[in-house]
């Protein structure tokens, strides 16, 4: 399958890297860029790409409102979109979270870390880079969040077994290191993320992560 990628940036270098990045791939198609939000949302529409990769700064319409409007369009399947090069503002990362991203990569990101995250994003996972899940981690901690109680009869379903991968996803761990740690295959760690987002109508790991903190479940841990 050919991912088809968007770009976004309000900067022509940055949009021109990605795009020479991109297209070396040979399982990825770049179908457009665009510096202004306004024109993303058509391209969207237009060439229906799976995954759209885009900074916070663009002309017309930033890069937040664009997320929302992406992940809420009901006019066809919602692209899966990718922020690159996220600022150090530990607000920009939640903001960017609730507004829909699936990724979210920092200036430093590699070429291996941005095909990794858009073709997470394709398949319906969410990749956060070390550095952002670490400030993540941290700034639930700082905020001492007091948990949703409403939340507790949902916690109860899950088995030990998800309750320890979902705690290991709130960590900022990827499936690859949860099953090294709990000494079981990368397969079953997916299955457990996949049952994890039914049980609790999420649609991927970046909201697993939330709902962790939000539930209570890192204060016990």
């Amino acid at each position: 399958m050919v991912l088809r990628v968007l770009i976004c940036d309000k900067f022509l270098v940055v949009r021109n890297g990605l795009r020479a990045l991109l297209e070396s791939e040979p399982d990825v198609e770049v179908v457009d860029t665009t510096d202004s939000g306004t024109h993303a949302i058509m391209l969207a529409r237009m060439a229906r790409p799976h995954v759209v990769v885009t900074g916070l700064e663009l002309l017309g319409l930033n890069g937040v409102e664009l997320i929302r409007q992406l992940t809420k369009d009901d006019r066809g399947p919602a692209p899966r979109v990718v922020v690159y090069s996220i600022g150090d503002a530990d607000d920009a990362v939640s903001e960017v979270l609730h507004a829909g991203a699936s990724g979210i990569l920092t200036k430093d990101a590699g070429k291996g870390e941005l095909v990794s995250a858009i073709r997470a994003a394709a398949n319906g996972e969410a990749m956060l880079a070390p550095a952002v899940a670490q400030r993540l981690v941290d700034w639930f901690r700082r905020r001492d969040t007091q948990p949703d109680t409403t939340l507790r009869k949902v916690v109860g379903t899950l088995t030990p077994r998800e309750r320890e991968v979902l705690l290991l996803l709130a960590e900022g761990m990827q499936p690859e290191d949860i099953a090294v740690k709990l000494y079981i295959g990368v397969t079953t760690v997916r299955t457990h993320i996949y049952r994890l987002r039914g049980k609790l109508d999420l649609k991927d790991r970046a909201q697993l992560v939330s709902f962790a903190y939000r539930a209570g479940l890192m204060r016990s841990a």
